[in-house]
């Protein structure tokens, strides 16, 4: 033919795809951490078999920890990431719906007497009532977002002031104590099993939102409300139902959190349960690469997000991080991390990596 065949590096291409794909960041910060504890004190990864008070076989360890309370987080940022791409904003509300949903679970269970020596409802009564209320909670965010057209963070700003005041009323700011044993296992350990119920937990919720995504429209509704409301309308479909439903999934997800920050204690704290949760759940879905302004999402980079953000967290707690100090901590390594997975720098390293595999094919 006379001419020859430029080949384009196959090792660099690949690359570039690792790099654009979105749960590349997640993945990479979670390396990073886990190389960082490994070099700086290998005990961080130590797991221990013992028992707790019932004589029950429990594992113990930072890495326990870290599945235990990042599944909290990580069943948040499932709610979290689907407000976030229908509406462009966010709901800093989670924790103190938390609040009310814990509280309203207390009183079902409980019923007048604040200290019961038998429960006063089932448990699945209790949760479903406290499922109803946190879907509720959560659909009038969604129509104050929706129909008044009152920006997300916001409109969630109601709540959020007003949330552990309403979890206080509710109870008559009185602390529920549940005695039945099997309530506490939902935040703590099943009998026989060693891993906290918590993450159980946090897999069937995953599974349940895997199975809802892939069977129905819902990922293809919410990117397409949240790329460009006017558009999807066009297009038939009903934006404000479409947002109501992603506030409403959150407040489904608040719920489930709210039985398992009960069950921990056997009771509650209207001031300090989920205090900041809503943050971690926020950083759970900027560090899994979902752009805050709306749109396309990935749902399993916001889940390792989530763990990601508690890895952090247990590995400033064990090098003795003052508590105060913490989210400073983490707002610097964050912004780091978001900064690297912003479209635009990823943009910029794929267009620097085209030109560098042209010279070298040049």
């Amino acid at each position: 033919m006379g001419t020859k065949e430029l080949k384009k590096p196959v090792g660099g291409n690949n690359f570039t795809k690792i790099f654009r794909n979105q749960i590349f960041i997640p993945l990479a910060a979670l390396l990073l951490l886990a190389l960082f504890n490994l070099i700086a004190d290998p005990g961080f990864f130590k797991i221990t078999l013992g028992y707790n008070n019932l004589g029950n076989p429990v594992l113990s360890g930072f890495l326990v920890t870290i599945l235990d309370s990042g599944s909290e987080v990580a069943i948040l940022a499932i709610g979290m990431t689907l407000v976030t791409a229908a509406t462009g904003g966010q709901d800093i509300s989670v924790g103190a719906a938390v609040a009310i949903a814990g509280s309203v679970l207390l009183r079902v269970l409980c019923g007048r007497d604040t200290r019961p020596e038998t429960l006063q409802a089932p448990i699945i009564v209790a949760f479903l009532v406290c499922c109803v209320v946190a879907m509720l909670f959560g659909a009038f965010n969604g129509v104050l977002v929706a129909y008044f057209k009152i920006q997300p963070m916001v409109a969630t700003l109601i709540l959020y002031t007003a949330g552990r005041s309403i979890a206080a009323w509710i109870n008559n700011n009185e602390l529920p104590i549940v005695s039945e044993p099997s309530f506490g296992y939902f935040g703590g350990f099943i009998p026989g099993i060693p891993i906290p119920t918590p993450f159980f937990i946090a897999i069937i919720c995953m599974i349940v939102i895997g199975l809802v995504l892939k069977f129905t429209n819902l990922r293809l509704y919410t990117q397409a409300v949240g790329i460009n409301e006017n558009s999807s309308r066009l297009n038939g479909l009903n934006p404000k139902v479409i947002k109501v439903l992603s506030f409403v999934i959150l407040g489904l997800c608040v719920a489930v959190v709210g039985l398992i920050k009960t069950s921990r204690v056997s009771s509650i704290n209207y001031s300090v349960i989920a205090k900041d949760i809503e943050m971690d759940a926020i950083l759970a879905v900027a560090l899994g690469g979902n752009a805050l302004g709306g749109g396309k999402f990935n749902m399993t980079a916001s889940v390792i997000g989530a763990y990601v953000i508690q890895f952090l967290t247990q590995t400033l707690f064990k090098f003795n991080v003052k508590s105060t100090a913490l989210p400073a901590y983490k707002a610097v390594v964050v912004i780091v991390l978001v900064v690297i997975s912003a479209p635009v720098v990823r943009e910029w390293f794929s267009a620097t990596m085209k030109k560098l595999q042209t010279k070298e094919a040049a």
